[in-house]
């Protein structure tokens, strides 16, 4: 039996849409919200399993879950990423871990 050659950690960035859970922690009258996330893994559908957990364990309802690609892929794309969004990212690579980067609630806006 041979062993698979180790594939390297890499980190993407994924816009996750959360609803309202209890104990949640959004603001009140929030209906929901997004989440901009820097998840490390060996492909984008394990960053995206690992993302999900973590943020169900934060008592957080993951709705939906955008993936963007790593950041040569990004920049590929013509993505501008300043060295804050880029030191983000070497934290979730170094940490092996979930970056929470920014957080925006919806609210409804009806009368």
């Amino acid at each position: 039996m041979t062993d698979k050659p180790k594939r390297p950690q890499q980190v993407f960035t994924l816009l996750v849409e959360v609803g309202r859970h209890e104990g949640d922690g959004l603001p009140k009258g929030a209906t929901g919200a997004a989440l901009m996330c820097y998840a490390s893994g060996v492909d984008e559908a394990e960053a995206v399993r690992e993302t999900v957990a973590i943020l169900k364990q934060a008592d957080l309802a993951p709705l939906d879950v955008s993936g963007y690609g790593t950041l040569d892929e990004r920049l590929a794309e013509g993505h501008d990423i300043p060295d804050e969004e880029r030191a983000l990212m070497q934290r979730a690579l170094d940490e092996n871990s979930v970056i929470v980067a920014q957080m925006t609630p919806f609210f409804d806006d009806a009368p």
